[in-house]
């Protein structure tokens, strides 16, 4: 098999984390995750990023990733959720890659991020996540429909993670 990248886009909560090590793992490739590229270099969580810089600076920061990425081979990348709506950034690692979007159920992503407390989400902030969450995913639907779906709700991430290698 050829060593391209692996490309996982999506809404947050729809497993890009989760499947990308599983795929890094069984394919022996890197797993990189972009928003923790950024936590390191700013020692900043991302919603402190968002606060001290402001989200324009944030996505600045990720089509600079996105062309430091799009030179190396054999990784699984994890985007953050809005990183591959900027026809930038999805142009650069497209290059050198496969894009796969993972798509769950807004009841479903609400329920994953709610399992996971230590995670802030700063799109998420206020009293009604699952609102915004519904809002995000219809606003968002277009651009994430330009890359081939993968449905992550109700499934193992081992059986979505041996999808999309057959699909490679």
């Amino acid at each position: 098999m050829e060593k391209v990248n692996i490309v996982l886009t999506g809404f947050m909560g729809t497993g890009k984390t989760t499947i990308g090590k599983l795929l890094a793992e069984t394919l022996d490739f890197t797993f990189v995750d972009t928003d923790q590229l950024i936590e390191e270099k700013y020692e900043l969580t991302i919603p402190e990023y968002f606060k001290k810089y402001g989200e324009k600076s944030f996505r600045q920061q990720e089509t600079e990733i996105a062309r430091k990425l799009s030179s190396q081979e054999s990784l699984v990348i994890g985007t953050g959720g809005g990183m591959m709506l900027n026809p930038e950034n999805s142009n650069l690692l497209a290059k050198s890659g496969r894009i796969f979007c993972l798509y769950a159920t807004a009841k479903e992503i609400y329920q994953r991020i709610s399992q996971d407390p230590g995670a802030s989400r700063p799109l998420l902030a206020g009293n009604n996540p699952m609102e915004r969450i519904t809002t995000l995913l219809k606003k968002r639907k277009k651009g994430y429909n330009q890359f081939p779906q993968i449905i992550t709700t109700g499934k193992h991430p081992e059986d979505i993670a041996q999808e999309i290698i057959q699909s490679l």
